[in-house]
């Protein structure tokens, strides 16, 4: 065995300030990844029919559903609705249920002047998660 002491003078800090890096390096890199901003979930909302007939250049809707989930296929309670008629005159508003889901009526919707069909419009809101919008929810076709 050697008796040269030299190697193992200042060991013990040394490897006391080599842990205090590696702590310092570690707490950084958590903070770094704790701190990215949050990505909101994406939800998607469907009708419970995919068009209806009017008679006229105004008429009453059917009663019609929304019904407005998450990817994974939950529903979507408190999320905020909003439905426009054909010539995005006509709207009707409101909030999901628990179950997701909103009931409406649009009365009087008339199609855009010279047109056979239209599409009702919705617009869905929560925080939370993207805003989701579809021009295209239900067909109208004028018979």
């Amino acid at each position: 065995m050697l008796s040269d002491d030299s190697t193992s003078v200042g060991l013990p800090i040394r490897i006391v300030v080599l842990t205090i890096i590696g702590m310092i390096g570690i707490y950084s890199i958590l903070t770094a990844v704790m701190s990215t901003p949050f990505v909101p979930d994406s939800m998607f909302a469907a009708s419970n029919c995919s068009s209806f007939n009017i008679t006229g250049t105004a008429s009453d809707s059917p009663d019609l559903l929304v019904s407005v989930f998450d990817n994974d296929g939950r529903p979507v309670g408190g999320a905020n609705v909003i439905v426009w008629g054909p010539r995005r005159e006509k709207v009707v508003g409101g909030v999901t249920d628990g179950n997701g889901e909103f009931h409406y009526q649009l009365t009087g919707i008339s199609l855009p002047q010279g047109k056979a069909e239209g599409y009702l419009s919705v617009k869905v809101m929560e925080e939370g998660y993207l805003d989701y919008t579809n021009d295209f929810l239900v067909k109208v076709k004028k018979v």
